[in-house]
C-alpha cells in the first residue's frame, strides 16, 4: 500500500536499461517518502531470469508474470495487469520508460485508474503543494518536471487527489546504479490466469523486424555535435572525421536536423536521445532548453561558437570562441600530431 512502483519492459529475457534507470530513481523516491519501492516483469520465460537484475537496484518487492502471451508486448494483457495490480496494491508513484510500450501502456493505464499521466519528464522530485484557491496544503507530493510550450518554459506538474501519480521517463535521463548486488527483496510469481482474461490475448505477434541502431550515442564516451552553426551538411562531414580521429559518435541538434544538415537520428535533446558522455563537443550549438534537457548531465561540456553569450556556454566547463569551420580543422590537425 502507498508504494513506488516501476514498470519494467523485458526484451525477451532482459530488463531494458531505461528501467533499471527508473529503479535507481525509485529507490531514492521511496527512501525519501519512507515507503517500498516494488517493480513489476511480465514478459515469457523470464523466470528465474529477472530476478538478478531486478533486485540489486534496492527492489523490495518484485512481482513477476510469466506467460507464453506476454511476449512480444501486446497492448490488452499488460494493460490488465498493471490496472488490477495497482486496485489491489494502491500505490501512490508509478513509473515507466517513455518508449513505444511505455506511451502506449501508460495512458491505458492512467485512463483506467483515472489517475492522469506526465509524459517525458526530465526530472522528478518530491515536494509540497499549496492549492491557492482552497488553501489545503499537500505534503510529498511527487513533482513531475518536463519542457513545456516547445521548451521554452519548465513546468512542474502535481497531482495532488489521485492515486497513482504516473510519470514517463525517457532513457538516459537518470543515471542507473546499483545498491547491492545481494539485495534481498520479495518475489512474488503472480499467477497471470487472476489479472488477465483469455480475450485479451486476441491480438498476436506474428513476426517482428527491429532496425538495428546506426550510431551508438547512448552508450559514446565522446559526442561531438553539431548545430546550425555548422552551416552546412558538407559542414558535418568534418565532425565526422574529427569523430573518426578520437573514436567519437556525432550529434546534431534539432536545427541542424530540421535544416537538413543531418539525419534526424543524431538529434539530441528532448525531441531526440538524452546523453550522458564524458566528453561532449557542442559545435555551433546555442544553447536551446531542449537541446540542454538531453545532454546536461555530460561530464565535460566544450562549447566552440561565434558568439560568447550563446546560452551554451553557460552550461560549458571549456568555451573556444570562433567558427566550427576554422577550429574543427585545427582540432583534427593538433590530435593527429600529438597522438600516436
Amino acid at each position: 500500500m502507498n508504494n513506488v512502483f516501476v514498470y519494467c519492459e523485458i526484451d525477451k529475457t532482459t530488463v531494458e536499461d531505461v528501467s533499471l534507470e527508473l529503479l535507481t530513481k525509485g529507490r531514492k523516491l521511496a527512501n525519501q517518502l519512507g515507503v517500498q519501492l516494488e517493480a513489476v516483469c511480465a514478459g515469457s520465460g523470464i523466470k528465474g531470469k529477472v530476478e538478478s537484475q531486478v533486485l540489486p537496484y534496492g527492489v523490495d518487492v518484485l512481482h513477476v508474470f510469466d506467460h507464453e502471451g506476454l511476449y512480444p508486448y501486446t497492448s490488452k494483457p499488460h494493460t490488465s495487469i498493471l490496472v488490477k495490480l495497482f486496485k489491489q496494491e494502491q500505490p501512490q508513484i508509478c513509473l515507466m520508460g517513455a518508449t513505444v510500450i511505455g506511451r502506449d501502456l501508460g495512458p491505458r493505464v492512467s485512463s483506467s485508474c483515472k489517475s492522469g499521466l506526465t509524459a517525458d519528464c526530465t526530472s522528478l522530485e518530491i515536494g509540497d503543494y499549496e492549492d491557492k484557491k482552497s488553501g489545503k496544503v499537500y505534503k510529498n507530493l511527487l513533482y513531475q518536471i518536463r519542457p513545456a510550450f516547445g521548451g521554452n518554459i519548465v513546468a512542474t506538474i502535481v497531482n495532488p487527489d489521485h492515486r497513482p501519480q504516473m510519470a514517463t521517463v525517457r532513457s538516459g535521463v537518470m543515471k542507473s546504479e546499483k545498491i547491492d548486488d545481494n539485495y534481498k527483496g520479495n518475489v512474488i510469481y503472480e499467477n497471470v490466469d487472476d489479472f488477465v482474461p483469455a480475450t485479451d490475448y486476441v491480438v498476436k505477434v506474428i513476426e517482428r523486424h527491429v532496425e538495428k541502431a546506426k550510431n551508438n550515442l547512448k552508450g559514446a564516451s565522446i559526442i561531438i555535435s553539431g548545430g546550425y552553426g555548422v552551416g552546412s551538411a558538407e559542414g558535418f562531414k568534418q565532425l565526422y572525421e574529427f569523430a573518426n580521429e578520437i573514436h567519437a559518435e556525432v550529434g546534431a541538434s534539432r536545427a541542424a536536423v530540421d535544416a537538413g544538415f543531418c539525419p534526424a537520428d543524431l538529434q539530441i535533446g528532448q525531441t531526440g536521445v538524452t546523453v550522458r558522455p564524458k566528453v561532449y563537443i557542442a559545435c555551433g550549438i546555442s544553447g536551446a532548453i531542449q537541446h540542454v534537457a538531453g545532454m546536461k548531465e555530460s561530464g565535460i561540456i566544450i562549447s566552440i561558437n561565434t558568439d560568447p553569450d550563446a546560452p551554451i556556454n553557460s552550461i560549458a566547463d571549456y568555451v573556444i570562441v570562433g567558427s566550427v569551420e576554422d577550429v574543427i580543422p585545427k582540432m583534427i590537425k593538433y590530435y593527429k600530431e600529438n597522438s600516436k
